[in-house]
């Protein structure tokens, strides 16, 4: 069965006056996916988001959201999705827990009890009085993900909901967003100018240049660009190679000067590898995984933009 397409984007353009903004935008997210927009302030990242969310009328092209494809069907499309763009908007003198039971009349959600449960989600516990006008960036941060969460939507757009988290919080949050991607079957689109974190929950990238998506890449087609590799030393390395071709039936290598082994495959599964060679009498002596990160792809890329 062929992947569920729920986001169809063609020729999607914004234009400002003379100023394209976005330039026939042409992309597809898969429904259970996580999907990564990537590229630099200004490249037509939000701008994508907000036609997506109807906050910005597109200046041509075409949108299918769920199999709708026009502007009445779209309204209703759109109540099965949530957006956190830029600032989380709120009132700045009312608590969490006011803000959100705001949002939960607007939206007509029965359960007030859901207020609870996403403030305890993205972990927003305890702060019972507090304003919103006195919460750090990092707790408006997450509060606008307890927003997003309120009417458990089946897509999530988020545009930077990283941005002003410490570290601890940002492997919050990006576990957070992998289990409600995984158990809860939300796809997310996400942009962020922390690619390393992308490079770790994602399982789609679009990248993005001055308004154009210049490449559309799975996460194996990422590995495979980016040339992802196993590095290989045992104590006998010409024996290594033979015993990889015929237990784990390898193809994707190179042999290096010194002897060694670069291995393209079993990148993120190293165990098979060790196991194979010890088990057949050749001792690792280095196993280690190297290749581009995602920052290093995009910029070979764009060339420093």
């Amino acid at each position: 069965m062929s992947e569920q397409i729920i986001i169809d984007v063609k020729n999607l353009t914004k234009q400002y006056k003379k100023q394209v903004v976005v330039n026939q935008a042409n992309f597809q997210i898969k429904k259970g996916s996580i999907c990564g927009l990537i590229g630099p302030n200004g490249a037509g990242k939000t701008t994508i988001m907000k036609m997506l969310g109807g906050l910005v009328i597109p200046s041509d092209g075409s949108m299918s959201i769920f199999g709708n494809t026009d502007e009445t069907s779209w309204a209703k499309a759109r109540e099965r999705m949530s957006f956190m763009i830029e600032t989380p908007y709120a009132s700045q003198n009312l608590t969490a827990q006011q803000n959100l039971e705001k949002q939960r009349l607007q939206k007509g959600i029965p359960n007030k009890a859901r207020i609870d449960e996403v403030l305890e989600i993205v972990g927003l516990t305890n702060i019972e009085k507090k304003k919103f006008k006195e919460f750090s960036l990092g707790m408006k941060q997450r509060f606008g993900l307890a927003n997003a969460l309120l009417s458990k939507p089946e897509i999530m757009v988020l545009d930077e909901p990283i941005n002003g988290l410490d570290p601890e919080g940002i492997v919050e949050i990006r576990e957070l967003l992998i289990k409600l991607n995984k158990q809860e079957n939300i796809t997310i689109l996400i942009s962020s100018h922390i690619l390393s974190e992308l490079s770790l929950m994602c399982d789609d990238y679009l990248f993005i240049a001055h308004g154009n998506i210049i490449k559309h890449l799975s996460q194996k087609e990422l590995q495979e660009e980016c040339r992802n590799y196993l590095h290989i030393h045992t104590d006998h390395d010409e024996l290594a190679i033979a015993i990889l071709q015929e237990k784990l039936k390898v193809t994707n290598f190179d042999v290096q000067k010194d002897g060694s082994i670069t291995l393209y495959e079993y990148v993120d599964n190293v165990a098979p590898v060790s196991r194979t060679l010890f088990e057949n009498g050749v001792l690792p002596l280095e196993l280690s995984t190297g290749g581009e990160s995602l920052e290093e792809y995009y910029m070979s890329m764009v060339g420093g933009v």
